[in-house]
């Protein structure tokens, strides 16, 4: 499994740009992720402080009311007969008032005793030994001073008794209201109330600063790795690619000897091919010059210079891999394509097969078949392989060979046609390559067995036609035989 997986990955080549895109995310995704864990943290310090400013508000009250039902308790147990002992107590009252006005966050602290349908808020101890102690009734002025408390304590009173518990309101979200209720014989006689703001801000800045100091170290030094690591894969994919490089150009000059090998060597092949057709074309000009008088002085004339032509042609042919392409089409050329039909199968085939007599070769040729800028002995390399593919592959008795020319007016397209009664092109050999060539006329491809010598007769006119413009296609006949077809478009 695990080699099936870095055989997956060495698929996979990470370039510059690609490392560049991955750091520069990973740097996001770190400040992102920075950026939310604050968020978060602020948010937890938040909740936090505010249910701790709440269980504080609470707790103080709750022991400041406590404290007052205790000592009022003691009081009355203990209540004493002299003025020293009256003024300990009023002491401690004030104590209990006076100390938790002394905290920081402590805004407001009074009693709230309800007497006779009246709410009286006490927050000094004299007034509270002579209320509980004495019967004496407060001043109103007192009330005014803490005129929200008793609004409060109106508004939750019923709450209050009903269920006897400590009642937290919080106004402007950081000051705590606080109702407790005070029941210093078992029963509720009225609440103590305390304004309390705590202030926990500085908790939550030390927390927040040590988290951003923590932060910001954190991400220094993952950036700091983040561009140790960009620098060394960046310096190795460079190398790498200068590696590459050289390879590729090393490669490249590998395979260009390559090619230069194999197509001296495939040049060769072709020279092997064409040059027993130039040794026949020889043997002719000596026959003709065998046959020369004063009566056919003028037919060996003209016939022995296209024959000489042609030679030098073949010789022309063996300098390039890849004749230029001014000395196959060109403007100066005015070819008649059915006069080099004519001097080919007169001054060549039929000579042959008049030795022979294994074949003829007859034409059907149109007069209107316009002129073309190809060079004759071109046409002729391309006309003269193709009928010998006939005679040699025929393999039947009494060989017809038809070579026609047509004219299409309508779409100036000129069509040369050779076709045979032979036994046809095997099937595999008219199945298209990758490339949608026909393998007949692929190079080296032959019907002939392992001949070295063949297979290079259709490929030549195919790579002859390429050149001139032409299109040249093979198919079998239904009634036996084949049939080559050259298409020649308006120039």
């Amino acid at each position: 499994m695990k080699t099936k997986l870095f055989e997956k990955l060495k698929k996979y080549h990470f370039e510059l740009k690609h490392l560049t895109v991955l750091f520069a995310g990973l740097i996001v995704f770190q400040l992102v992720l920075s950026i939310i864990h604050k968020t978060s943290l602020r948010n937890f310090v938040e909740n936090s402080q505010e249910w701790y400013q709440k269980h504080s508000a609470e707790r103080l009250a709750n022991l400041t009311t406590t404290t007052l039902e205790l000592l009022l308790e003691t009081a009355r147990m203990n209540l004493p007969v002299n003025s020293a002992g009256k003024a300990k107590i009023i002491q401690f009252f004030n104590i209990i008032f006076n100390q938790q006005k002394l905290q920081q966050n402590i805004e407001d602290i009074c009693l709230l005793i309800e007497r006779n349908n009246k709410v009286y808020a006490i927050d000094d101890g004299t007034i509270l030994y002579d209320f509980i102690f004495e019967q004496k009734v407060p001043e109103l002025q007192i009330n005014k001073q803490h005129s929200t408390a008793v609004d409060l304590y109106l508004k939750n009173k019923s709450e209050l008794v009903n269920n006897e518990q400590i009642i937290n309101i919080l106004k402007e979200k950081e000051t705590y209201y606080t109702l407790v209720p005070f029941a210093p014989s078992g029963e509720i006689v009225g609440a103590l109330f305390v304004k309390n703001t705590p202030d926990f801000g500085f908790i939550q800045k030390e927390i927040v600063t040590n988290y951003e100091e923590t932060s910001v170290i954190y991400s220094a030094l993952f950036f700091l790795g983040l561009l140790a690591m960009y620098y060394i894969s960046t310096y190795t994919i460079k190398e790498r690619d200068e590696a590459q490089k050289l390879l590729m150009e090393e490669n490249e000059r590998n395979l260009k000897k390559q090619i230069d090998h194999e197509k001296e060597s495939l040049f060769t092949k072709r020279i092997y091919h064409t040059h027993h057709k130039a040794e026949k074309v020889m043997g002719f000009i000596k026959e003709d010059l065998r046959l020369l008088s004063n009566e056919n002085i003028e037919e060996i004339k003209y016939r022995v210079n296209k024959y000489s032509n042609f030679i030098s042609r073949v010789i022309y042919d063996m300098k390039w891999y890849d004749p230029p392409i001014q000395t196959i089409r060109n403007s100066a050329f005015n070819t008649n394509i059915n006069e080099v039909i004519k001097f080919i199968v007169k001054n060549l085939f039929n000579r042959t097969a008049k030795q022979t007599g294994s074949y003829k070769v007859n034409l059907e040729l149109d007069n209107n078949l316009p002129l073309v800028h190809i060079n004759e002995f071109v046409i002729w390399e391309i006309v003269e392989p193709l009928i010998q593919n006939s005679i040699d592959h025929a393999n039947v008795d009494n060989l017809q060979i038809k070579i026609i020319t047509k004219f299409n007016p309508n779409e100036f397209i000129s069509y040369l046609i050779i076709e045979d009664n032979g036994k046809g092109i095997a099937a595999e050999l008219l199945e298209k390559s990758e490339n949608g060539i026909k393998k007949l006329f692929q190079e080296n491809v032959t019907s002939k067995g392992s001949n070295k010598s063949s297979g290079y007769g259709c490929y030549i006119a195919y790579e002859m036609a390429e050149r001139c413009n032409w299109k040249l296609d093979a198919l079998n006949l239904p009634n036996g035989g084949c049939q080559f077809i050259v298409t020649i478009p308006n120039q």
